[in-house]
């Protein structure tokens, strides 16, 4: 209908319909309004550090009086001063503890934002398999307390390899860790140092193989010892230092030249990268008494030597620190079938004729035939 037409009623009409949609446009904007400044429990507001006070925090959120962060909402952490963690004009996220109250303060808290964003952050390296690092804050029944991300873990004493320390000491001491679980509905965290040191070390093992050669020198701790020989530690890899190869001379047992804690340096002498096997020398790191003999002695020659140890085909005699020779039961006697023991004893001292001389094959042969028998000094 045209403008022309329309009666005064009308006129009234679509002015009254232009106000009302001019109201509608005005309250909507107030409601709007209203829901800028509407917090609810449970949400997250960013707001800024307006003031520090002796309990607590004022944050200013945009809403209709400040935010309050109690103290104790402030960190997960001990605190010595509440200016420690925040400071005046800080922009910081909030999560929302309780809405309004009769005066439009909401209460907020700081420490379930880090919370939040530390089980997120657990959560996934978890998953990653990551190892982190915690610091140790109390020694109790059955492990300790570790701060990590501001939330706080347990290790129980199975999974704990701190050596060398008291439970004091361990206070404030900052480890690898593993997350064996997290749960986030019962605020549950637990950690493993074992399983971080038992990956650093298989890294350790696997940078140790494949950078030794054979030939070269090592030094290492001897963790444990057997009849067999010792192990030494290579700084995360053992290698295996039989007996044979402790000294040139003969040893009973590891344990009368090594002691479990001694560090040794030793010589690789095979590296096997496949089985992870490294075998070690500590007799290559002392002079060849082998080649010290090569014009030393001759075939044909007497000398003097020692009884080591006596087998069912003869005895074993030290002529020279770290050289024995065999003494054949057909060289101790012109009598047949005669036993060694017979003749000679462990620890008995004796003159032999060197029948024969080959040091470079560690191979030397005597006999007491032609030795006159009060030659046999102890005999």
């Amino acid at each position: 209908m045209p403008l022309s037409t329309l009666s005064k009623g009308d006129t009234h009409l679509v002015s009254d319909r232009k106000l009302g949609d001019n109201q509608k446009s005005e309250f909507e904007r107030l409601l709007e309004e209203s829901f800028k400044y509407s917090f609810e429990q449970g949400e997250i507001v960013t707001g800024n550090v307006v003031r520090i006070e002796r309990d607590g925090v004022l944050v200013d959120v945009g809403g209709k009086s400040e935010g309050f962060v109690p103290q104790k909402e402030v960190s997960n952490m001990p605190l010595q001063a509440i200016g420690d963690v925040v400071k005046i004009g800080d922009r910081l996220e909030f999560y929302i503890l309780r809405e309004e109250n009769e005066n439009g303060q909401i209460t907020l808290s700081l420490k379930r934002v880090a919370q939040a964003r530390g089980w997120v952050q657990l959560e996934q390296q978890k998953k990653n398999d990551d190892t982190i690092r915690a610091r140790i804050s109390a020694v109790v029944k059955g492990g300790v307390v570790v701060d990590v991300y501001g939330l706080r873990g347990f290790v129980p004493a199975s999974q704990l390899r701190v050596k060398g320390t008291t439970p004091e000491e361990l206070i404030g001491m900052e480890i690898p860790m593993k997350i064996l679980e997290t749960d986030t509905k019962r605020n549950k965290l637990i950690l493993s140092q074992r399983l971080a040191i038992q990956e650093e070390k298989a890294a350790q093992r696997e940078k140790i193989l494949n950078t030794l050669e054979a030939g070269q020198t090592v030094s290492g701790e001897v963790v444990r010892i057997a009849d067999f020989g010792a192990f030494i530690d290579l700084g995360g890899l053992d290698g295996l230092l039989p007996i044979s190869e402790i000294s040139w001379e003969r040893v009973s047992h590891p344990s009368d030249i090594l002691k479990v804690g001694a560090y040794v340096t030793t010589k690789v002498l095979k590296v096997d990268r496949e089985k992870g096997h490294i075998s070690l020398s500590l007799k290559q790191m002392q002079p060849d008494p082998w080649k010290e003999i090569e014009d030393k002695f001759q075939e044909g020659q007497v000398l003097t030597g020692t009884v080591r140890k006596i087998q069912s085909f003869g005895a074993f005699v030290q002529i020279y620190p770290g050289v024995d020779a065999l003494l054949p039961t057909v060289e101790m006697s012109e009598t047949p079938n005669i036993k060694p023991e017979e003749v000679v004893h462990v620890g008995q001292e004796l003159k032999a004729i060197i029948k024969k001389f080959a040091p470079k094959e560690h191979k030397i042969s005597l006999s007491l035939r032609g030795v006159d028998v009060s030659d046999l000094i102890g005999g």
